[in-house]
């Protein structure tokens, strides 16, 4: 027996065993997206009656943690997410407490080691060790290192259906820093519903194919506006396409197996697909997994703003609930409520305007259907009350909904309204327009649509 496999035996323990050392107090991180233990999970929700106050983080939450089901109130447990999943929403939708962290994405590993309070136990699904003695995190490198290093405790649970990552770097912890090994259920990762494009999205995305070019560095999101991007790029002349990007989605399988993403002309990491998480279907863990093509980093390196700009021609494709026609972007909140997180947005509107031959594009449809089935405009005077400012008016690039597209850099006031106006549903436009006059943004200089 080689000297890992006798240490590993020795850390071995039980998911009970290992979730007696939570106390009273603590602040715990479950890690984030399909890294949540789920056997150290049900361990823990045991423990309800014995526990006050403990303190949990996470980002994505993608499996409804055992210890919200034990504890709706948030008695005994709380948690913190730094970005808000569908399923964080609905659970903060029935009242349990669930918080919003803010943070820019591609500083949270400095404020995980420098900021946040001590962090007593981390507990994160890992890949089984390998021969060298390495547990490797998975379709989720992102803070974990940072959330290694900080912990008083660590606790892998190995899961055998986790892909492996490769780097890149800090794409792995080493049996040395593992404090206590649980060999768990085996879950099967979650895989997202794909999102079909809607009509709206397919003409968004055709405008924002069209500004691109050969060698372009792509950096797209999940969802239908992904996907329509993806299917239309495939469908184009487009060739030799880079991968930079915070979270890597099917799109990029399809590009790559179309032979458009070969990644021929990047500045960094050539012919790397460069990403910090990994989402989607299992097709898309079964193509990272163990995938030389693939480079697994931290996301203080896909995000910071230095790095991802170095490669030319890096092309940013974010979403919006509303902009105002002072050109303001809310991305994450309803009003007060929040729905998302500010994430790497803003990191990448900053990383693709400062890259020789980027783009930054946020997309939007120009409605919403109401609870009563009428239409309101996504493009408003002023963000609602409470609303969040994801990127401010002096960051924003391009804005796309299905009625145009436009780029706000270099514009005065009177001309980013217009600009914005011109992307808003016909039936609001007027509205806005007097909007515009009473807030004394709308010039002799402006057209009437």
């Amino acid at each position: 027996m080689s000297n890992y496999l006798r240490e590993y035996q020795s850390k071995l323990v039980s998911a009970d065993e290992a979730a007696k050392t939570v106390k009273s107090g603590d602040w715990i991180s479950y890690g984030s997206l399909n890294a949540q233990a789920c056997s150290l999970d049900k361990a823990l929700a045991k423990r309800k009656d014995e526990l006050r106050e403990v303190k949990i983080w996470t980002l994505l939450c993608l499996r409804m943690p055992e210890v919200v089901k034990a504890d709706p109130l948030g008695e005994s447990f709380c948690c913190q997410s730094w970005h808000f999943s569908g399923l964080d929403r609905k659970i903060a939708k029935q009242d349990t407490p669930v918080y919003y962290t803010p943070m820019r994405y591609s500083e949270l590993p400095r404020y995980i080691r420098e900021n946040v309070e001590p962090i007593q136990v981390a507990m994160l699904g890992t890949c089984p060790m390998d021969q060298n003695g390495y547990f490797n995190f998975g379709p989720q490198n992102s803070h974990h290192k940072a959330l290694c290093e900080r912990a008083d405790k660590l606790i892998v649970e190995v899961n055998t259906n986790m892909p492996r990552c490769l780097g890149g770097y800090h794409e792995a912890i080493h049996i040395s820093e593992v404090d206590y090994i649980v060999e768990g259920e085996n879950e099967p990762l979650v895989t997202p519903a794909t999102t079909p494009p809607s009509e709206i999205d397919k003409m968004v995305a055709r405008q924002i194919v069209a500004e691109m070019e050969d060698g372009a560095c792509i950096q797209l999101g999940i969802g239908g506006m992904a996907n329509a991007v993806g299917q239309m790029i495939c469908d184009s002349d487009l060739q030799d396409l880079g991968c930079h990007t915070e979270m890597l989605c099917d799109a990029y399988v399809d590009l790559f197996e179309a032979g458009k993403m070969t990644g021929r002309r990047k500045n960094l990491n050539p012919e790397k697909m460069v990403y910090g998480f990994a989402l989607g279907s299992q097709r898309l863990f079964d193509f990272i997994d163990d995938n030389p093509r693939c480079a697994s980093f931290p996301v203080d390196y896909t995000n910071r703003v230095a790095v991802a700009s170095a490669n030319d021609r890096l092309m940013s494709i974010n979403n919006a609930v509303e902009v105002d026609i002072y050109g303001q972007i809310c991305s994450e909140s309803s009003g007060t409520r929040q729905i998302s997180g500010t994430g790497g947005q803003l990191d990448f509107v900053l990383a693709a305007y400062e890259s020789r031959g980027g783009k930054s594009f946020v997309c939007l449809p120009s409605t919403y259907k109401k609870p009563d089935g009428t239409l309101a405009s996504c493009i408003v005077p002023t963000l609602r009350t409470g609303a969040i400012v994801t990127d401010a008016r002096t960051v924003a690039h391009y804005i796309v909904t299905e009625h145009g597209i436009f780029n706000s850099k270099g514009k005065t006031t009177w001309q980013k309204a217009e600009g914005i106006i011109s992307l808003a549903h016909p039936d609001f436009r007027d509205d806005l327009i007097r909007a515009a006059q009473e807030q004394k943004i709308w010039s002799r200089y402006n057209k009437q649509f």
